[in-house]
């Protein structure tokens, strides 16, 4: 918007020298506006958490990839999937959680289409639910420092995100007691994991229209 208004206004007295500092100066906008937009995302998992529930984890990575439904096809990105289980969790949180990793899964994923899968499995306890990908990798130096706010790790500079994805998601687990890591090789993909409390047996999720 900002820039349609200045290309109005000024398009025609612009040089091309200047016409490129307010491309930087628009872009340099964007980047804030989505940074403090993330920051809040940051805050509110704390500031606006409900309460754990039984969660079917099928339903919170449908409605994730239907937020996606835009930049998977602009990728032509291709998602596989296991049945996965019924977790204990905000389910919000844990939408929020699988669209951060895909995404993440979907802008690092090199030259080629991305190529993701998720997967679960589970003990009487705990399920562990990873989300696999065959993009960039990252170096063995950079895998705990991705999970700290502003970090990117091997990503370039021209890349949109503001490095608090991967935050958002280490807080979100942390809230619910899990643990999150990678597992990675640079230039041979990444996976991404996470626990999460199983549903107790007796636990129904509650009905969801996808």
């Amino acid at each position: 918007y900002i820039r349609r208004l200045l290309e109005m206004e000024y398009g025609d007295v612009l040089d091309a020298e200047a016409t490129e500092y307010m491309e930087f100066a628009v872009n340099g906008a964007d980047r804030m506006r989505d940074m403090i937009d993330d920051l809040l995302r940051f805050a509110r998992v704390e500031s606006e958490a409900q309460d754990p529930e039984p969660v079917d984890a099928d339903v919170a990575l449908d409605h994730a990839l239907q937020n996606l439904e835009l930049s998977i096809d602009d990728h032509d990105a291709t998602i596989t999937r296991d049945t996965l289980p019924t977790v204990r969790a905000d389910p919000n949180q844990l939408e929020q959680l699988f669209q951060n990793l895909l995404s993440n899964a979907i802008t690092y994923a090199g030259a080629e289409p991305p190529s993701i899968h998720v997967s679960a499995r589970e003990d009487a306890t705990q399920a562990v639910i990873s989300v696999s990908d065959d993009g960039i990798g990252i170096p063995a130096d950079q895998r705990d420092r991705i999970f700290q706010v502003f970090t990117q790790g091997t990503r370039d500079d021209d890349s949109d995100s503001t490095g608090i994805g991967l935050a958002i998601c280490q807080r979100i687990i942390t809230r619910h007691g899990g643990d999150i890591w990678v597992d990675s090789e640079e230039g041979a993909g990444a996976t991404f994991s996470f626990t999460l409390p199983m549903a107790d047996s007796d636990d129904t999720p509650p009905t969801t229209t996808v």
